[in-house]
């Protein structure tokens, strides 16, 4: 099924894994090099600016080739739009085919054929569907999922999100007002759906090499869930979509559900995945936090910037400190020890700098050698030939 070499894509784990136990300090370097040697993975591209120009140089190539198959058949284009766009969708098939036969994946350039004939496949499918948003996402939605089982390009699961969230919203939106009034409790039962399925699938999977595209979808699922029932999108959707104002001294329906979810469900997030070491958890229950606090100040309080700045780094101030207080002497579960897994040394170069700055430190000099010359009293001759 999979395009690539299937025993590479393992070795990319083992080689990963590795790495990690190298940064660790686990294992040395002699160590991790041979492992590297003897396991041959597919060619990524870790660094994002350089994935990111070679994505735009493979933008350039499949807009040439594009471009020279226009040339060749511009008599028939006019009459035949869509045709094109169906060989152009092939043509960023082909070369994504090409490049991970050549070993690429995730290197960029693969990035931008597999990325270009998915959204020219739907814009074709547009052009034949006369603009159906409902068949449009649901094709995407089912092309993605094929071209990442088959490419293992997380990129492909980005659109399935997308696209599997569009066909759930057009789908209601094609029942009408009742559709539209309930769409916020679908997408929730969606979304924490996709959480727990892709959870489970991940705990008996049997392709380790999908592992990191289904934590994305189930940690996309967390997200949904939230946002579908966070009360200024909801408020807004409703004004939107039901195209009805709402007066100013009523609100929308189940408005007490909504202002409780809106807060209940990051710190639900923050609390499980403190309890359950998940980092990713963690930093979502934050982000939504915020969120629920943006929309509070968005509809309740007209509050100035600094005073938000000085309330805000107060708060973190004591969260910090009654957290390193209560964790500094533990030793297992969550610690203040340092993470092994987790280079910390730029943050100790950031220390040191601060502290150099703040306080004019400056390093020790030493000008005077350890080392006594003179008469000789060094094992050798001095300036006196004495021994």
């Amino acid at each position: 099924m999979i395009a690539l070499e299937k025993i590479k894509v393992e070795n990319q784990l083992l080689v990963e894994e590795s790495h990690a136990l190298y940064k660790a300090r686990f294992i040395s370097e002699e160590q991790f090099k041979i492992v590297q040697k003897s396991h041959p993975t597919p060619k990524k591209q870790k660094n994002i600016l350089l994935r990111l120009g070679f994505a735009f140089l493979g933008i350039l190539l499949y807009s040439s080739i594009c471009g020279f198959i226009s040339l060749l058949g511009l008599s028939f284009i006019d009459d035949s739009f869509e045709v094109f766009l169906f060989v152009f969708a092939a043509v960023g098939f082909a070369g994504a085919e090409f490049f991970a036969k050549q070993n690429y994946s995730e290197q960029g350039l693969d990035d931008s054929f597999l990325i270009g004939a998915q959204l020219l496949l739907a814009g074709a499918i547009a052009t034949v569907t006369d603009g159906y948003e409902m068949i449009i996402a649901l094709f995407a939605t089912i092309v993605s999922v094929l071209t990442y089982l088959r490419y293992i390009n997380r990129a492909s699961l980005v659109i399935f999100c997308i696209a599997s969230t569009a066909t759930i919203a057009f789908s209601l939106f094609e029942i009408g007002v009742i559709g539209k009034s309930i769409l916020p409790f679908v997408l929730m039962i969606y979304g924490i759906g996709l959480y727990f399925i892709c959870d489970k699938i991940a705990r008996n999977l049997q392709f380790p090499f999908y592992q990191k595209g289904i934590l994305l979808v189930k940690y996309f699922g967390l997200i949904l869930f939230y946002f579908s029932g966070n009360y200024l999108i909801v408020r807004e959707l409703s004004v939107e979509l039901l195209g009805s104002e709402i007066p100013t001294n009523s609100d929308i329906s189940f408005a007490w559900f909504f202002h409780a979810f809106t807060f209940i469900v990051p710190t639900t997030y923050i609390f499980y995945g403190v309890k359950l070491l998940d980092r990713a958890l963690v930093w979502i229950g934050f982000l939504c936090f915020v969120f629920a606090l943006y929309t509070v100040d968005f509809y309740f309080l007209e509050v100035a910037a600094e005073i938000y700045l000085i309330t805000a780094g107060l708060l973190l101030f004591a969260i910090a400190y009654f957290s390193i207080k209560k964790l500094k002497d533990k030793k297992e579960g969550i610690t203040f020890q340092p993470d092994r897994f987790i280079n910390s040394s730029d943050f100790l170069h950031t220390e040191a700098l601060i502290l150099t700055s703040q306080f004019g430190l400056k390093p020790e000099t030493t000008t005077d050698s350890p080392m006594e010359f003179g008469g000789g009293g060094f094992s050798g001759g001095g300036s006196t030939g004495g021994y």
